[in-house]
Parts: structure tokens; C-alpha cells; sequence
């Protein structure tokens, strides 16, 4: 089994097909076929199912290009560390919950390094998107939040996908909606206060939990709910609808506008949210990585500590 071969088995999962992949690697397709064979006889597993209609990953191969991602990923941040002449392309990602603040980390990071050197990417996405991302090291790094009724879900989730969690900062929960927002200048909110305004959510997708949502009382039977999937549309809605949703109260002026505010919602538990970042257990972290998570102590106002 060498790199080669788990890089050609990843490209053709990526593709879903022997031609794409086969022109994406500059190979002839006989090469790549005999490749993938050899690799599959030496697993002793079916990686791909072939067809017509091109490659589909079998249940086994889905299983063994997680490890392959994992592997690969390690070694392109291996060789980025270790190698200062290579030619490769760097790649570093994050996968986070809807929070102006990883975005604004990201950019500061960014401003670091030369783009034309790296390929960055960052996905607000759905909480399970983001266990994905970082288990399968499409991401190297995932920001999400735990409290007390998600914490035992979420966490055997990331055991299960050998993800460990790093806690940054704890914080209560907050009202956050448009200065014009009727409930705008009252000191606290309620949930009582609130029934008359459209609670504002993130979409987590058909098959996703309560376990899953991005906002504390998921379950809570609010009277008026809408759905969104990015953090503009929910900010047109907020001014719009008068909508709102409950959030860590930590918000990033420069990225979001002035017209917002975040208001203490009146809970018992005052340290509802307990935000962090999620990565792979015993890994590299590449210097992207590294500087990603100072930044964003810096913003969230935490003192800078060795990783």
C-alpha cells in the first residue's frame, strides 16, 4: 500500500469516475484500474463498486477513505513542516457553526500568508457537516459549541469519530436581533417576551437532532419558527420579520454591521454555551492551524498558550 495509490483511491471517490480521475491525475485509466486492484487486493476489500454510470464507494471503502484521508492529510501538513522547498500547494480549512467570530479569526489569518501559496476554505455548515469535515480532514479544524443538553450526544459522537474537544471560552446565552427590534432596548428578554416574534434557526438537514441545533433550547416549542441556511439571509430576516435567535452574545461588528445587538436572555444556567474548536486526536497541527486557534483566543480574549 503506498500514498500514491490512497491519493488515486481519494481522487476517484472525488470524481465518481474512472475517466475524471484518470485525467485529473494525468495516468492512462488502464494504470489507474491496475492501481486500484492491486490496492484493493491488498486490503482484502471491495473499495469501489464499477458500473456504466462510473464508481460508487462500497460500505468497506467508505470506511477505509476516512483512514486514507486522514493519512494523506497528515502527510501533506508532514511535508509543509519538514519540507520548505516543496512545491505542493498548501490546503487549510475550518468548518464552524454560524459565528462571526471564527470568520473573523479566519480572515486574520489569512492576511498571514501569501494566498497564492495555500488553498483556504471555510464552511459554515451543519453541526454533523462539520464532525465530517474534520474526521475525514476535508477540515483541520471545526468550531462548535457544547452545553449540558447536547454535551453527551456530541461527544460520543466525536469519540466515535476519534475527535477530541478543546474548550475556549464559556458564556451565557443572549437575545440577538436588529436595533429596531421592538424588545431592542430592554436590558433582559424572556422567553415569554419573545412569543410574539419569529425564532430564527439554522437548518440542520432532514435526518439531524435537537442534539444538532446551533441554538440552546432546541426544544423549546417556540410559537413562530423560521429556517434559514446563512448567516445574511438570517440578519435580512432579523430586520425584516423582527425575528431573532439565541446566541453566545459573541458578535463581530466589522463582519456583521452595526445594526445589531445581542441582549442577556434571562436563564438559571449562566454559563449555558461552551464554545470550542474540534480536531482529530494526535495529530500534526500545520502552522495555518496553529496561528488559526491564536487568533482566535485573541479575538474571543483569551491569553495565548502553547498547543
Amino acid at each position: 500500500m503506498t500514498l500514491q495509490q490512497l491519493k488515486y483511491a481519494l481522487i476517484i471517490a472525488e470524481t465518481g469516475s474512472m475517466n475524471k480521475a484518470a485525467e485529473q491525475l494525468y495516468v492512462s485509466q488502464p494504470s489507474l484500474t491496475a492501481s486500484v486492484q492491486e490496492l484493493e487486493k491488498e486490503t482484502g476489500i471491495l473499495i469501489f463498486n464499477r458500473s456504466g454510470r462510473g464508481v460508487t464507494v462500497t460500505n468497506d471503502g467508505a470506511e477505509f477513505l476516512q483512514y486514507a484521508h486522514q493519512v494523506v492529510g497528515q502527510f501533506d501538513i508532514l511535508t509543509e513542516k519538514y519540507n520548505a522547498r516543496g512545491n505542493i500547494k498548501k490546503k487549510f480549512g475550518v468548518s464552524t457553526q454560524h459565528y462571526s467570530f471564527a470568520v473573523k479569526a479566519f480572515v486574520e489569518m489569512v492576511k498571514r500568508f501569501d494566498t497564492a501559496k495555500y488553498e483556504f476554505a471555510i464552511r459554515e455548515t451543519k453541526t454533523a457537516e462539520i464532525i465530517s469535515d474534520v474526521a475525514n480532514l476535508r477540515s483541520e479544524i471545526g468550531i462548535l459549541y457544547l452545553n449540558d443538553f447536547n454535551r453527551k450526544a456530541i461527544t460520543k459522537l466525536l469519540h466515535t469519530n476519534n475527535l477530541e474537544f478543546t474548550p475556549q471560552t464559556k458564556c451565557r446565552p443572549f437575545v440577538y436581533l436588529w436595533k429596531g427590534h421592538p424588545l431592542a432596548a430592554q436590558k433582559n428578554i424572556t422567553l415569554a417576551d419573545l412569543a410574539d416574534y419569529p425564532c430564527l434557526s439554522f437548518e440542520q438537514g432532514a435526518n439531524s437532532s435537537f442534539y444538532y441545533a446551533e441554538e440552546i433550547l432546541s426544544t423549546a416549542e417556540y410559537p413562530r419558527t423560521i429556517k434559514a441556511n446563512d448567516r445574511a439571509t438570517m440578519l435580512n430576516l432579523m430586520i425584516g420579520l423582527n425575528g431573532y435567535t439565541l446566541c453566545s452574545g459573541i458578535i463581530c461588528e466589522e463582519l456583521n454591521g452595526s445594526d445589531y445587538i445581542a441582549v442577556p436572555f434571562e436563564t438559571e444556567d449562566e454559563d449555558a454555551m461552551e464554545i470550542g474548536y474540534v480536531t482529530l486526536k494526535k495529530t500534526l497541527r500545520s502552522k495555518a492551524g496553529t496561528i488559526y486557534i491564536e487568533e482566535l483566543k485573541r479575538y474571543l480574549g483569551i491569553e495565548k498558550t502553547d498547543n
